[in-house]
């Protein structure tokens, strides 16, 4: 039986990611290893999460670094040092350095709550409430040096409703985040998913689209 690949976790927030990810991994559908969810805010709760599951832990404030490169160095750093093959941003809100992340293209997998490359960035819900958009949706991509710009792996999709808000929209994207992210994780961590040549590549063929979520799984 081929060894987990070892897997480290970026998160600023709440962590629910996180724990769909965890989640998985103890459902026996997503075969890793985690070996350290490390965040820039002390109090974020994906931390509390990690440590009620034995997953060790790693706060980093900025506050302690002259600029972002030299932050982003250290962090890169002690995640390799945790023996971490992949990485995983899940709700990290902080964009990273070109030559800390330069080591990582191609291991690295970032999700957002837009159907990217619309709506980079922050308030995804709102600027697509405001758009008058028809649906939006969720993408899980690889982390490149540009703001949410590295080829899209996969998205789930979601029809918007006349009575939704901003949180109303958040509130039932998230379910679908939730499966999203541990689906495309479970694919790298295999090896369907793979960088080749500055490229996605899934079972052997370059990634031509999006795979997209349905109700048996990604498609």
């Amino acid at each position: 039986m081929a060894v987990p690949p070892r897997i480290a976790v970026l998160a600023s927030g709440r962590g629910s990611n996180l724990a769909a990810l965890i989640a998985a991994r103890d459902a026996g559908s997503l075969p890793v290893e985690f070996a350290l969810v490390a965040s820039d805010k002390a109090d974020a709760g994906a931390l509390r999460l990690a440590e009620a599951a034995g997953i060790p832990t790693l706060a980093l404030s900025p506050k302690a670094y002259p600029d972002r490169r030299a932050y982003d160095l250290d962090l890169f750093g002690r995640v390799a040092a945790s023996g971490a093959e992949l990485l995983v941003l899940a709700g990290f809100m902080r964009v990273i350095d070109a030559e800390a992340l330069r080591p990582w293209v191609g291991r690295v997998i970032n999700i957002h709550p837009s159907l990217l490359p619309k709506y980079r960035g922050l308030h995804t819900h709102r600027r697509a409430l405001e758009a008058g958009d028809v649906e939006h949706g969720a993408s899980v991509h690889f982390v490149t040096a540009e703001l949410d710009g590295g080829p899209v792996i996969a998205q789930a999709r979601l029809a918007i409703e006349a009575g939704d808000d901003e949180l109303r929209l958040a509130e039932r994207l998230l379910p679908l985040e939730h499966r999203l992210l541990p689906a495309v994780l479970g694919l790298l961590a295999s090896g369907r998913l793979q960088w080749r040549d500055n490229a996605p590549y899934y079972a052997g063929q370059p990634l031509s689209a999006p795979l997209l979520l349905g109700e048996h799984g990604l498609e």
